[in-house]
């Protein structure tokens, strides 16, 4: 039988960042507490796997590997021998232990490369090809993919996203590199790019780190340039100017937002002109602007209601609903020290909200029970947090703001 590379095992590797040496030490661990004696297996075995000199390890290797990576053999890569090679023992799990911190923050990459993983193989990525000639159906099937990973995100949070789009633009940069393709195709490609970017920007601010984030909206900014593409250079200036509010730059925030509506074609599209005028409002309610935060929202109102149903908003911009209106406009009403009003809003956002969005409908109750909380009503925000589960979500920042209502709440 010819020797095949186990492609799969390399890149989970690589995924969850092992060497041959430290995977070979994990699988012996793993082998001490199935067997109960250490393994005997080295960074030799390893590179016989990945080289597909060993197809089908030895079962005291393959049981660890299962472990270790949560998946069936052959999810692995690896190929049975034959029928009766393919059924493995199973041997039951030791009694639960309480696991140390650095147990928890391995477990933790674990699952976040496993969940990067399944999304990268679920989109079918590495089917984008890297030669030959690219038409406008090969940029449309790498479209609908970055509508499949926004959706993604819109139901559960960043998480795996920020690795995935990565490494899908790493793939649509061989492309550009190694395949022919006319004018139209190219800045096509650079469109998809930059949305990339920004989905790997919003997951990095969803994470909690917004200096990667910060060079991943710019990184967008750019590839947007090139595409030409005036909607995604909106994108990419309304990503920045929401980076800069949120690092508390907000008067540099407000003149990024009117720098992107001085686009034409940002203020004749309805959906990115409600966006960001909604921004701007946020902006202006930041830097004490009150008159002009409610022209803002006026504008944001009247941009949307031009939104015409039977032409469908870009998938980036599905999530601008009136519910998420609503939400903004409690921002803008939060930030001029509107509580109450902020209050009514973000219940008119949650009353709106479909339940396919799970992140923004976590992220509005957190943000309901905090504007309670300001006005007093604890029992009402212990009952708004009160059958609240985050753990579905791979959002730090919404995490970490529930965690700290329900601080105060039990303070």
């Amino acid at each position: 039988m010819d020797r095949q590379r186990n492609v799969v095992l390399e890149a989970l590797l690589d995924e969850f960042d092992f060497t041959h040496r430290s995977l070979a030490d994990e699988v012996n661990r793993a082998a001490e507490a199935i067997f109960g004696r250490p393994g005997d297996c080295g960074d030799r075995h390893v590179r016989r796997w990945i080289s597909g000199e060993v197809r089908w390890p030895w079962t005291r290797y393959l049981l660890p590997l299962e472990r270790i990576f949560d998946r069936p053999a052959q999810a692995l890569g690896f190929v049975p021998r034959g029928k009766s090679s393919a059924n493995l023992p199973r041997p039951p799990r030791p009694a639960q232990q309480e696991e140390g911190p650095v147990q928890r923050r391995q477990f933790g990459r674990l699952i976040a490369a496993t969940a990067a993983t399944t999304v990268t193989a679920a989109l079918g990525i590495d089917q984008t090809p890297t030669h030959g000639r690219l038409s406008m159906s090969d940029v449309e099937r790498v479209h609908e993919r970055i509508g499949r990973m926004d959706a993604h995100f819109f139901s559960i949070g960043g998480g795996p996203l920020i690795s995935v789009s990565t490494a899908y633009i790493d793939r649509l940069r061989a492309a550009l590199d190694g395949c022919a393709y006319g004018d139209r195709v190219e800045k096509a490609l650079h469109g998809a790019i930059s949305s990339l970017y920004a989905s790997a920007g919003w997951a990095c601010h969803d994470s909690g780190d917004p200096t990667q984030a910060a060079l991943l909206h710019t990184a967008s900014l750019q590839s947007a340039m090139l595409a030409a593409d005036p909607s995604a250079v909106a994108r990419a200036w309304s990503n920045l100017a929401m980076q800069a509010r949120l690092e508390g730059r907000h008067r540099e925030a407000v003149q990024i937002t009117r720098a992107a509506l001085d686009n034409r074609r940002a203020r004749q599209d309805p959906h990115i002109a409600a966006l960001l005028h909604a921004r701007l409002a946020i902006g202006q309610a930041r830097t004490t602007d009150r008159t002009g935060a409610a022209r803002s929202l006026l504008a944001a109102e009247r941009a949307y209601d031009r939104v015409d149903p039977s032409r469908p908003a870009p998938t980036w911009l599905s999530f601008l609903t009136p519910a998420e209106l609503s939400g903004l406009a409690a921002i803008t009403h939060q930030a001029l020290g509107q509580y109450g009003r902020a209050e009514a809003a973000t219940v008119q956002a949650l009353d709106l909200l479909p339940p396919s969005m799970r992140r923004n409908r976590t992220y509005y109750s957190v943000q309901l029970a905090e504007l309670q909380l300001a006005q007093g009503e604890r029992q009402q925000a212990a009952a708004t947090v009160a059958d609240l589960d985050a753990s579905a979500l791979d959002s730090r920042r919404i995490t970490d703001r529930l965690t700290a209502v329900r601080r105060t709440l039990n303070a």
